[in-house]
């Protein structure tokens, strides 16, 4: 406040008379949301609002084309610190599949009756679902020192924790210390996780939001690819570094990562709730494009402020316990299971099907062949949905790409009945990489666009600590449950693992249907008000939202309207 006056800003209320909450409708009967229970004025004049108001207007008006000419910055940075997921993309498939290079085996297994080595699939488990032990710890703690330094120096601590984590897995002479090695490298990589996505749902305009934050699950397809081909490689060594060296490549990503977080300014809303309009308006500087009139610019600054004034006034605090109260209970809902649906999914069958592939009769080099395809195909579909989101929208992805992969389990299941061929083998081989394929052009980016852009601005960080968490709880079921489905000394399923999938990937495709909004085109006061409102899941794509009011006697909103 004393900031604004200093800079001679007019200061913005919050309106404190009470304006009756109807609920209306249009002709078509899309329901309209008002802005009726807090919104802001300006005391002496109406600039402050009506620039809030232009800068939501070009946040609609603006094309992909035009938005990446006036963020080309925004992009850079965003772009730039999304690389940190490609380290835990590599990791997660190289703790996948590693079990099914023989060397490693030999080196960590015992020896069976047939001759052959392997690792029990207790060990499988743990040392698979400890990584989400450590990720957790490491949301937690992201979740506490973003808030207080911000997202940069937060980035600078995991970067320096990952780089000392990669020497414990690297000098591994048991399976003991790789177990406590991955619980280690699991802490920045949940920080990771924490921050990139917020981060880019911060700094990107509504045009870009969707292809920034999904940017996300192409690094994480990236790094499996790197990990993937890095393992077929190491066939060609039949000593222990055929399994070092894969884990000795992932010192090189977090030393250029630091130098792009070295440059990138803080987020705009984090130094905004810090009340530091100053460093807020020279951010927006860094991040947009020398063209963009001042007047542009000082309009995205209101709209930053007139959020997080309303967001004030509906919330208070910034609290994990706010999460939980009031409409934000609802917005805490869907992004924990927006995230939790892509475990529940199934996506772990076909995310081992190097090992699958191998215990239904393939040799390694097949086995890892085929998923170096899967995964060079995930990235072209990460790719694809980037087009499909910005045209049919997060909700619709999601229903699809669940019924997809619901039924492409059951179809490898039935496969799994009869008696082992190579024929076989292969047909469920195909399968699951179509099964990965759907994944990655659905529910696998899209989910990293939902769970930043539901919850409010103020919660971001939050949100996604919390929804992040959550989907790690599950994964570390699912890292116990999956080796047993397919070791050979345990369950040996095989192909009958998709079954077990299909019927949690059944539970996933109900919640969607009733309770995944649309959030397509909406900006952050846009859903604010939606949730606030309390619209039906089904009604989010059609509402039409007046998110501004002069005053309450100047009840001439401006319309927005989502076709």
């Amino acid at each position: 406040m004393e900031e604004r006056q200093k800079e001679g800003i007019p200061q913005l209320r919050l309106n404190s008379s009470p304006v009756s909450p109807h609920t209306l409708s249009t002709p078509d009967k899309s329901p309209i949301v008002n802005a009726s229970t807090a919104f802001l004025e300006d005391t002496t004049s109406h600039k402050g609002l009506a620039a809030a108001q232009a800068a939501n207007d070009d946040e609609h008006a603006l094309t992909f084309r035009e938005a990446t000419a006036l963020f080309p910055k925004a992009i850079l940075f965003s772009l730039g610190i999304s690389l940190a997921i490609i380290m835990e993309g590599y990791d997660n498939s190289l703790l996948s599949n590693i079990f099914s290079l023989p060397q490693f085996r030999e080196y960590f297994g015992k020896r069976l009756p047939n001759g052959d080595y392997q690792v029990s699939a207790g060990w499988q488990s743990a040392t698979n679902a400890i990584g989400s032990v450590g990720g957790i710890f490491g949301l937690l703690l992201v979740g506490w020192m973003v808030e207080r330094v911000g997202y940069r120096r937060s980035m600078h601590v995991g970067l320096a924790l990952i780089v000392g984590a990669i020497f414990i897995t690297f000098f591994a002479h048991n399976i003991i210390t790789l177990f406590f090695g991955q619980l280690i490298t699991g802490v920045p990589f949940g920080m990771f996780q924490g921050m990139a996505s917020a981060y880019a749902a911060d700094i990107a305009p509504l045009a870009l939001r969707a292809v920034l934050t999904s940017f996300l699950n192409l690094c994480w397809c990236i790094g499996q690819f790197i990990a993937t081909g890095a393992m077929k490689a190491a066939l060609t060594r039949n000593d222990e570094w055929g399994f070092r060296i894969p884990f000795a490549t992932q010192w090189f990503w977090p030393v250029p990562i630091a130098i792009i977080v070295f440059f990138a300014p803080e987020s705009p809303w984090w130094l905004m709730r810090k009340g530091r309009r100053n460093e807020t308006k020279a951010a927006l500087k860094r991040l947009t494009a020398e063209t963009m009139p001042e007047e542009q610019l000082e309009n995205y600054l209101q709209l930053i402020d007139y959020t997080n004034e309303h967001e004030k006034h509906v919330q208070e605090g910034t609290t994990y316990y706010d999460l939980f109260k009031g409409s934000n209970f609802r917005r805490t809902e869907v992004a924990a299971m927006a995230w939790a649906c892509q475990v529940a999914s199934g996506i772990w069958l076909s995310g081992n099907i190097t090992y699958f592939l191998e215990q239904a009769g393939f040799d390694s080099q097949h086995a890892f062949s085929f998923g170096l395809g899967m995964t060079g195909l995930t990235c072209v579909g990460t790719i694809a949905s980037w087009f499909l989101s910005a045209r049919i929208g997060r909700r619709t992805l999601y229903l699809v790409g669940l019924t997809g992969m619901l039924a492409i389990e059951l179809m490898v299941g039935a496969m799994g009945i009869p008696r082992l061929s190579s024929g076989i083998g292969y047909a469920s081989g195909v399968m699951l990489v179509l099964h990965s394929f759907i994944y990655s052009l659905t529910i696998g980016p899209v989910c990293f666009t939902i769970v930043p852009e539901v919850p409010s601005a103020r919660l971001r960080q939050r949100t996604v600590v919390v929804a992040r968490s959550a989907y790690q709880v599950l994964a570390i079921g699912a890292n116990f449950l999956s080796p047993p489905m397919l070791n050979p000394t345990a369950w040996n399923l095989r192909g009958r693992a998709g079954f077990v999938w299909a019927s949690i990937c059944l539970i996933a495709l109900t919640w969607t249907f009733f309770r995944l909004p649309e959030c397509k085109d909406r900006t952050p006061m846009e859903l604010d008000l939606l949730f606030e409102r309390r619209t039906p899941t089904r009604a989010f794509k059609h509402a039409k939202v007046n998110a501004f009011r002069f005053t309450e006697h100047e009840m001439t909103a401006h319309t927005i309207q989502s076709e």
